[in-house]
């Protein structure tokens, strides 16, 4: 399903320093080699942000620049902070704090917590809604479910932006919230909430940071020991972090700059949290000597899928927008992304499993396929659409995998084998470590072959196969691995929330993917009202809405296939249109409305800031020229080689050349080197020639379309060319001219 799940896979450390480097591309090793901050890794979806930055960590203290322990990273996910650990482990830089914003804070927290206030740090508490229940029930204010869901969400969005109760509502209209209930209501219950933590002596989540927030800015002691630990710091998905987050990093940081921050603007998602791309953007004003590095080569999707991904950006507004990075597509050719209307939702969900079926029984691994929606409420179809034909599917954002009771017990089996296994007769014919995993989970349920429907035993047996398949990947990495050596790595994953993959279709909100990927994804409902959202009404909301789309999609690696409906359910209006997103970009949708693009995408690249003096003053980076993307002719793949791009299609793809025009060519171009004096590339290259006898052009406005021919080339050799194009015989070659 993603990178992280074959982390274990990679079976030998680098050597050196510069065994780290190898195999990174050019601007990948720019962001390794760029040890001293500010640096800022613009990176688009597929790129191998997490290669450049756990490689330019991991050369960084190979190279004995940096310090292990002095170093942290932080992101947004317990799995991605897992895999970051995992990688960094595999290239030789282990002792690297790899956290979350929070657990980092809370570590912190825990430690200062008797220096700083006295006593014990009073206890999180994992799920708020009951407390936001009970302090509603206090406030005599009556929340159904939904609303209840969405006032603790209310609650969240402003700890994390640092209003206070007595400023909820102007925030909130500042921000354009569409609020559950009246703002003096939230207002109320967000201060009756703060309460009730008082009197229970208990914190929330968002209080962590506020709460290290405020340490480090009254204890200057604190603040002082927290540097002296620290004093490297790496922050993926910058995009994201919120105003709260941001200002635990500035005061970790004090008057440093040793940061790098990774991220991408067009995958803002998040900012109903709090979280807001405006950080990211503005680093380059903060720090106007940052070097920035743009990752652009897309290593993930296909050319196809690329395309379509760019395509939705294009028509983009707003200042994200005006930062998109244009992917570029570095794998082969695949098929053109599908899409489908259907008359109902039950059809839909229908179609897209018997789709499934299809592809499971053609040999698509069912880990590999992913059906992605904008709500979870449009979940149940699904699943009951892939039970009805016997596909086996996991819910993403459902149980976490090590809190199910099948993989705690099945944890404690292996760690009671892995102490006592001498003594327990399963193991007796058990000769390796996957046979041994095989033995204990037999007596916990699990069986070579899976059991026949689907519901809670199916999920069981999924659940064990897994960690079997897990074992089976272990012990090809690790050769003569242990069953206790096999037990501490799955404690690690339990403790970074790493899952392995377990063998069914995912079903996953669009929010929820992010940092997946599949090769095969469906995207279904994208109709108008689902997607964008029918509560998207700002044109902030709606871009928001675009930027998800354009998430989904970099999802896929090879087939992608969109969806909508026109009805809900059968026999009903069939209303429903396509999402506007889509236009000009499916086929026969029309043309494509105009976003404001002027300033283009950007490519990859590296921009150097000035270190000099004068105030600090923001450098000015002049803006590229926006070009569309060359793309081959034959199988529509993106270009990047100069001799490619001037040919118009991939080296490997065959050639339709007019083999006598290009005979002529070559002696019209021998004649005129040899009058002017200067080799013969001068006229025109041979890819140049190649390309006008695969062309043949007609007029002078298609041969200024080949690379190559640029306006002085067309004015001095313009007609001649044309006129051998023709079949004009003894164009230009008689020796008067």
């Amino acid at each position: 399903m993603t990178a992280a799940t074959h982390s274990t896979l990679i079976p030998q450390v680098p050597d050196s320093a510069d065994a780290v480097l190898e195999g990174l591309d050019p601007e990948q090793r720019e962001v390794a080699t760029a040890l001293r901050g500010p640096v800022c890794v613009l990176a688009g979806a597929g790129t191998g942000k997490t290669r450049a930055i756990t490689h330019r960590i991991a050369y960084g203290v190979r190279a004995g620049i940096l310090q292990p322990s002095s170093v942290l990273a932080v992101t947004f996910t317990n799995r991605a902070a897992g895999e970051m650990r995992g990688r960094l482990r595999q290239l030789g830089a282990s002792g690297v704090q790899a956290r979350t914003f929070h657990s980092a804070a809370l570590r912190q927290l825990q430690y200062f917590w008797p220096k700083a206030i006295g006593g014990s740090l009073p206890r999180l508490v994992d799920r708020k809604i009951q407390l936001v229940a009970d302090a509603a029930a206090a406030c005599r204010i009556r929340l159904d479910r939904g609303e209840l869901r969405d006032a603790t969400a209310e609650i969240e969005w402003s700890k994390v932006t640092q209003t206070v109760p007595a400023d909820y509502a102007p925030a909130a209209a500042k921000a354009g919230r569409e609020t559950p209930r009246d703002p003096a209501e939230i207002a109320q219950l967000y201060a009756a909430y703060e309460d009730l933590k008082r009197a229970r002596s208990v914190i929330d989540f968002e209080d962590v940071l506020l709460l290290t927030v405020a340490v480090l800015q009254d204890r200057h002691d604190v603040a002082q020991q927290v540097r002296a630990q620290y004093q490297h710091f790496v922050v993926d998905e910058y995009q994201d972090v919120s105003p709260l987050q941001q200002r635990l990093l500035e005061l970790w940081l004090g008057d440093r700059d040793d940061l790098c921050v990774v991220g991408d603007a067009s995958q803002t998602i998040y900012s109903f949290t709090g979280a807001t791309p405006d950080h990211l953007l503005d680093f380059r004003g903060r720090h106007p000597g940052a070097t920035v590095v743009k990752l652009v080569r897309d290593y993930r999707s296909t050319p196809q899928v690329v395309h379509l991904a760019n395509g939705l950006l294009a028509q983009a507004r707003g200042r994200a927008a005006d930062h998109r990075l244009e992917l570029v597509s570095q794998r082969p050719a695949g098929p053109e992304p599908v899409y489908t209307e259907y008359t109902d939702e039950p059809a839909e969900a229908e179609g897209a499993a018997r789709r499934i079926r299809e592809l499971i029984d053609a040999g698509v691994p069912a880990a590999e396929i992913a059906v992605l929606f904008r709500t979870n409420s449009q979940s149940e179809t699904y699943e009951q659409a892939l039970a009805d034909v016997g596909v086996p599917y996991q819910l993403r954002g459902a149980e976490r995998f090590f809190d199910r009771p099948e993989v705690r017990k099945a944890g404690s089996a292996l760690r009671a084998a892995a102490r006592f296994g001498g003594n327990d007769s399963l193991l007796d014919e058990a000769v390796d470590l996957p046979s041994q995993v095989r033995a204990v989970l037999s007596g916990e349920g699990w069986t070579t072959q899976p059991p026949a429907g689907s519901g809670a035993v199916r999920e069981r047996w999924e659940s064990l196969a897994a960690l079997v398949s897990l074992a089976q990947d272990f012990a090809a990495a690790r050769a003569g691995a242990t069953l206790s050596d096999l037990v501490v790595e799955l404690d690690e994953r339990a403790g970074a929330q790493h899952a392995p993959t377990v063998q069914g279709v995912t079903l996953a909100s669009l929010h929820s993917a992010k940092g997946l990927e599949w090769d095969v994804v469906f995207l279904v409902g994208v109709a108008e009202g689902m997607m964008p959202i029918t509560y998207a009404k700002t044109d902030d909301q709606i871009e928001e809405e675009r930027r998800l789309l354009y998430v989904g999609v970099t999802r896929a690696r090879e087939h992608l296939h969109l969806s909508w409906a026109l009805a809900r359910s059968p026999g009903g209006r069939p209303s429903r249109r396509p999402s506007r997103f889509l236009k000009g970009l499916r086929p026969g949708s029309g043309t494509a409305a105009a976003g404001r693009t002027a300033a283009g995408g950007a490519g990859g690249g590296v921009e150097r800031g000035s270190r000099g003096g004068g105030g600090g003053a923001a450098v000015t980076v002049p803006r590229r020229t926006r070009r569309t993307p060359a793309r081959c002719r034959v199988c529509g793949r993106t270009l990047t080689d100069a001799g490619e791009m001037k040919l118009m299609r991939c080296e490997g793809c065959p050639s339709d050349m007019d083999e006598g025009v290009y005979e002529r060519l070559c002696e019209w171009r021998a004649v005129q080197a040899e009058r002017s004096g200067q080799p013969a590339f001068c006229v025109f290259t041979d890819k140049t020639l190649v390309a006008i006898a695969e062309s043949v052009p007609e007029d002078e406005r298609d041969l200024a379309r080949i690379p190559g021919v640029g306006a002085r080339k067309l004015n001095r050799y313009g007609t001649e060319v044309l006129a051998i194009c023709a079949g004009q015989e003894g164009v230009g070659l008689d020796e008067d001219g």
